[in-house]
């Protein structure tokens, strides 16, 4: 259900390229702040993260119950969407990813929009600017994947905590964006996980409206060998 603004690779936070560099250190100040609100070193060396729980999924003027489940570990992720109508699991195995979705629907790239990306502020590829000119008055700072996938964070500037966020990526020649609102967060091992957050999910001509609430919150769990396996195709 994200456009990848092209930005050419450099080392993120100026690793890599000697003395780091003076511009957007504010924005990268911002960002260590936010892990550290999140968990600080808990945050950055977490292993897994397992998420269950409900969402009602709203368009058409219609909303469908459904359960989830979100399983991290590094660059690998699993997301199981249960419902009457469109089931849809979305495996990456670290290498390549594939989805169960018909009739069209694009997923963005979990591990590389959103609160995933917050664990990887520091690591080589993953760039810290400046939020755009619109948008600064909120709060924040930026994020762009090797990829070159952004995802905009507004925090809280006195807590650090995030209070939610736009991402943009490209699917099939077209451009979608997701933007999340976070209500609530459960401490969890030491790590602040959203716990009740809304997404919208912006696909060309339609919008569709996610409200999730987490269940059950797993950090550091034993995963099973096969959870990021995927099917062969028929």
């Amino acid at each position: 259900m994200v456009s990848a603004l092209c930005v050419f690779a450099q080392p993120a936070n100026g690793a890599g390229s000697g003395e780091p560099k003076a511009e957007f250190a504010a924005e990268r100040e911002m960002a260590g702040k936010a892990q550290n609100a999140h968990g600080g070193e808990k945050l950055r060396k977490m292993t897994s993260l397992v998420i269950r729980g409900s969402v009602g999924i709203s368009f058409s003027a219609q909303t469908i119950p459904a359960t989830f489940v979100t399983v991290f570990s590094g660059d690998k992720y699993r997301f199981e969407l249960n419902n009457p109508f469109q089931p849809i699991v979305q495996v990456n195995d670290g290498t390549q990813a594939s989805a169960s979705v018909g009739n069209g629907i694009t997923l963005p790239p979990l591990n590389r929009i959103g609160f995933p990306v917050l664990q990887r502020i520091g690591d080589f590829g993953f760039i810290v600017t400046a939020l755009p000119e619109e948008k600064r008055k909120k709060g924040g700072f930026r994020v762009t994947s090797p990829e070159g996938v952004v995802t905009d964070f507004f925090i809280d500037t006195k807590t650090g905590m995030i209070k939610g966020y736009d991402s943009a990526y490209e699917f099939g020649g077209r451009t979608g964006t997701t933007s999340v609102e976070i209500d609530k967060y459960r401490l969890v091992d030491g790590v602040q996980i959203p716990e009740r957050y809304v997404q919208r999910f912006d696909l060309g001509p339609n919008t569709i409206y996610a409200d999730f609430k987490a269940k059950d919150i797993l950090v550091n769990s034993e995963l099973a060998a096969d959870v990021f396996t995927i099917a062969p195709s028929r």
